[in-house]
């Protein structure tokens, strides 16, 4: 069994070649990515190490063995802090799956099917994920799980989840808190629509430049009372500084784009049965961001209590089977 697999890109060149190590070896090439993606999801590797419970030094000499074995560097690091390269990021992607499934087999079957599971469990997720994922899920955990007490704080403010008891939570973007186990659920695209009434009356834009001529929305960041900027490819971000609709809520962006108010950038979660059914129309799709990835975490706080590992799962699983742009 070698290190890992690569059925895509240039990850699979650089490793395509290597030998199949021996059994011996797969416990400790095994160890290796797991300090691995534990170090990509800490702000340093003494973060890293603490995790662990090992040394910064035991950190580093495992993520310099993995970069001699792919011939890539994983991390640029500072005396500050470390940033993963593109190599990491397209490692880590196929990593974290393959960790996950293996740490999965060391749980105890049917442990999460325990009818006597009880408790509260806290939730938290932005407004625009609470009737689209999280109250899917939660239906389901009910009627398994009825002495489950179901906690739900919805919100699109920046908190705190450990001062606030947060059990499980749904975020937009990579968790980099070594407080938290994040998992990746979904990735989550950022299409530019309007309504086909208004497109006839106003026109495509012909670029990013050409919003600033059109009637656009303008989500409010209700933690700084600032506008959101819109993301666009190679980083390029652009701010509406006259926009005809001003929410602070993504399904009142929606229903302004529907209506045929303004354009609007939403979540593909959100737009995409709309473009499937004609009720919006996608432009600028050339000019679309990557994806950002959707994820959901719990802090890390030793052995998952059935409930939350129950809820955890489903929660996963709602965000995984979201509507995506096809």
């Amino acid at each position: 069994m070698e290190l890992l697999r690569f059925h895509n890109s240039s990850i699979w060149n650089k490793v395509e070649h290597r030998n199949r190590p021996s059994r011996r070896t797969v416990n400790k090439e095994f160890e290796l990515l797991r300090i691995f993606r534990v170090t990509a999801e800490s702000s340093s590797f003494r973060d890293a190490a603490v995790r662990l419970g090992t040394s910064p030094q035991g950190v580093t000499r495992a993520i310099k063995r993995l970069e001699e074995y792919y011939g890539e560097v994983l991390f640029h690091r500072t005396t500050r802090q470390v940033r993963i390269t593109a190599f990491g990021e397209g490692l880590l992607e196929q990593v974290r799956p393959a960790l996950e499934r293996f740490e999965d087999l060391w749980r105890i079957p049917g442990a999460d099917q325990q009818a006597s599971l009880s408790g509260t469990v806290r939730i938290t997720a932005p407004h625009s994920l609470g009737t689209r994922a999280v109250l899917p899920a939660l239906e389901r955990v009910a009627a398994r799980h009825p002495g489950i007490t179901l906690d739900v704080r919805l919100s699109d403010r920046v908190s705190n989840p450990v001062d606030e008891g947060i059990d499980v939570g749904i975020r937009v973007g990579f968790m980099r808190d070594s407080r938290f186990v994040a998992r990746k659920a979904a990735d989550m695209r950022l299409p530019i629509v309007a309504a086909p009434r208004l497109i006839k009356k106003v026109g495509v834009p012909e670029g990013i430049e050409s919003l600033a001529r059109l009637p656009v929305t303008a989500a409010v960041d209700i933690n700084t009372g600032r506008p959101w900027p819109w993301h666009f490819k190679a980083g390029h971000q652009w701010t509406p500084t006259s926009p005809a609709f001003i929410a602070d809520n993504a399904d009142m962006e929606m229903g302004a784009a529907l209506a045929g108010i303004a354009f609007a950038q939403l979540a593909d979660y959100m737009a995409a049965p709309y473009i499937a059914s004609g009720k919006l129309v996608q432009v600028l799709e050339q000019e679309g961001p990557p994806a950002w990835g959707l994820y959901v975490y719990r802090p890390q706080r030793g052995p998952v209590s059935g409930r939350v590992r129950v809820v955890f799962d489903e929660l996963r699983a709602a965000v995984g089977s979201l509507p995506v742009l096809r």
